[in-house]
């Protein structure tokens, strides 16, 4: 992986197993986490949702933690009810808000209105309550490209990349996805204080290398905008 042609600034760190990644990654998200509750009281942290992170989770779930003042929120989610399958706060609840952890305060990314769309106020206002700057921000990465729910190709990608987006999180509806969607915006991410690209697989570094290649084209590969200085990628086979 480190011979990919990193930008300055970006860390590299990799484990044999996606197991072995996970307890690695959650002892330095729990590290950065109590960093923060050291300096100001509280914790931010932002997760995706898909199968990679369920070993990170359980092994976070059992790091020792003040968790009744952490916050956890999502970095992006499908408009379904909690009790969906596809629903990454169900997600979370399963493999990450348990034990001690349960404690914690949980932000979802869903509402009760009919679509992300309607729902987006509601979600901008609970996102809101937040501190501007959140503590560690976990992103994922598809082969095409897409991190959080920043697609190629979807309406209002632009708006949701642009480094002054004033709205915390905007709705998307992916062509291809079966779910409409709602994710954070670009500035969000990118002021966290810790990043993270926590990825598996031989395929997710051929996607790399091609993104690596081509930086400037932001809109064809939303992961491009976050490749950069401060960027910690966690990669296993």
């Amino acid at each position: 992986m480190s011979e990919l042609g990193w930008p300055e600034g970006v860390s590299t760190n990799s484990a044999e197993s996606r197991g072995a990644l996970g307890e690695v990654l959650a002892m330095q998200v729990a590290a950065w986490l109590r960093e923060a509750l050291v300096e100001r009281g509280v914790a931010t942290l932002a997760v995706s949702g898909g199968s990679t992170p369920v070993p990170f989770f359980q092994a976070l779930a059992r790091q020792p933690l003040d968790w009744e003042r952490v916050t956890v929120t999502l970095v992006d989610e499908r408009w379904v009810p909690e009790s969906h399958q596809a629903s990454n706060a169900r997600l979370l609840r399963a493999h990450l808000l348990k034990g001690a952890a349960a404690q914690a305060n949980f932000t979802p990314l869903v509402t009760n209105a009919a679509s992300p769309g309607e729902g987006q106020p509601e979600v901008q206002a609970q996102l809101a309550a937040l501190p501007a700057t959140l503590d560690v921000v976990i992103l994922g990465m598809g082969t095409d490209g897409h991190t959080a729910s920043l697609f190629p190709g979807t309406p209002g990608l632009e708006q949701a990349l642009r480094p002054d987006c004033p709205s915390r999180c905007q709705a998307m509806s992916p062509p291809e996805a079966l779910q409409e969607r709602i994710t954070l915006t670009r500035p969000v991410i990118d002021a966290a204080r810790h990043r993270v690209l926590h990825i598996a697989g031989e395929d997710k570094l051929v996607t790399l290398e091609k993104a690596l290649a081509s930086p400037e084209l932001i809109l064809s590969m939303p992961i491009r905008a976050f490749l950069r200085s401060g960027l910690a990628v966690y990669w296993s086979a």
